[in-house]
């Protein structure tokens, strides 16, 4: 069969390219054309364009590239229908994707969504559209079921999380070059993950680094973000005696880590299945906070405590996130040992409710072939 999968961002890129080698297990014959990046090409899709390329994040940097964003949804649309795929597979990014979804479901394509769009924390007005548009939804995280089966009465497939299995492969291998190297191989690990962007590096790494001061026995290590030049971090660490930066090895570093700061997002889900203790972190502009408050539905930041749906791991949000504060909270995690048990414990809950009934990508394979070979 022929399939058409569009991810535009690099954690759809890896969830894609494992979608990918498991849709090739059982359909020997696949034919795949894809939207993604480097992961998912090496995994037997023929790259029509990398994520790179789309990546537009904000308000402003949407407006500005507009005419880029048009152009690449018109180009998409037409390779799609040259192509004529079997099935189009949907990974995320609801901005772009919805579009090319309601252009697809008009066109007569099967349209197939994977990792949901999070319209139960903001804009959730889009269900209505999503329902008529997508032949299958698949989602990742246990809540989902439930809330598109009560509140919409749309019956989805919950396929479990596949960072699962991204983590424990990485757990199974082998380090043979320690982050602390010689110098600091005695000191334990602080990892901190202060996100992918610059604005948002400047707003919650300068706090981050202040905590080290009060850490002199302990070793940070700050996981770089791709795309940002040494320089910029450079520039932040020149005060800093015992912080220092790796770059592509944020995994080996949460395998060596005894507790991280980390920013909001997919990072904290990723930090606790390493079964590493974690502050969350969040800052961001009084205007960008004020219109999220107003916006955003959930209880939590963190998508540790949201799939819990209880406080898992400390919050610390735009004003109570200051180094008295992470100071005090870093200090919990790595001396109170009923707190640890308690994450421990916390930790493995969730790693089972994410990977009942086995890996998430080996599961939407199936669930998704099974679908076509029924439907045909």
């Amino acid at each position: 069969m022929k399939y058409y999968i569009i991810a535009g961002e690099a954690s759809g890129d890896l969830h894609g390219s494992n979608l990918i080698k498991e849709l090739k297990k059982l359909d020997t014959t696949a034919s795949i054309r894809c939207w993604g990046g480097d992961k998912m090409k090496q995994a037997g899709g023929d790259l029509v364009k990398h994520y790179r390329d789309l990546a537009f994040m904000g308000f402003t940097e949407v407006l500005m590239n507009l005419r880029t964003i048009l152009r690449n949804l018109e180009f998409c649309m037409a390779d799609i229908y040259q192509y004529k795929p079997d099935t189009l597979i949907l990974i995320d990014y609801p901005g772009f994707n919805l579009r090319i979804a309601k252009w697809a479901k008009k066109r007569g394509f099967k349209v197939i969504y994977y990792i949901s769009p999070q319209v139960w924390a903001w804009k959730e007005n889009r269900v209505k559209m999503m329902k008529k548009c997508i032949d299958k939804m698949l989602v990742i995280l246990p809540f989902e079921k439930d809330y598109f089966r009560n509140k919409w009465d749309w019956d989805v497939e919950y396929v479990g999380h596949p960072l699962v299995e991204v983590v424990e492969k990485a757990q199974a291998e082998k380090n043979d070059h320690p982050i602390g190297g010689q110098k600091w191989i005695d000191r334990p690990l602080i990892a901190l993950l202060p996100g992918s962007r610059k604005q948002e590096i400047l707003k919650k790494l300068p706090i981050m680094l202040e905590v080290s001061r009060s850490f002199p026995g302990h070793y940070f290590i700050i996981a770089k973000a791709p795309g940002i030049d040494v320089s910029f971090y450079d520039s932040l660490l020149k005060e800093y005696t015992n912080v220092s930066y790796v770059n592509d090895r944020t995994y080996d570093l949460l395998k060596e880590a005894e507790a991280a700061l980390v920013t909001s997002g997919t990072a904290t889900l990723e930090t606790a299945l390493f079964g590493v203790p974690e502050v969350v972190c969040y800052k961001g502009s009084p205007v960008s906070y004020q219109i999220a408050k107003r916006v955003i539905k959930v209880k939590y930041i963190s998508l540790v405590n949201l799939i819990m749906d209880k406080l898992v791991v400390k919050e610390l949000i735009q004003k109570d996130l200051t180094p008295e504060n992470l100071k005090k909270e870093l200090n919990d995690l790595i001396f109170n040992t009923d707190r640890k048990d308690q994450l421990k414990k916390d930790y493995a809950d969730l790693k089972e409710l994410l990977s009942r009934g086995g890996h998430a990508s080996a599961k939407a394979a199936y669930s998704i072939y099974s679908f076509l070979t029924t439907k045909a």
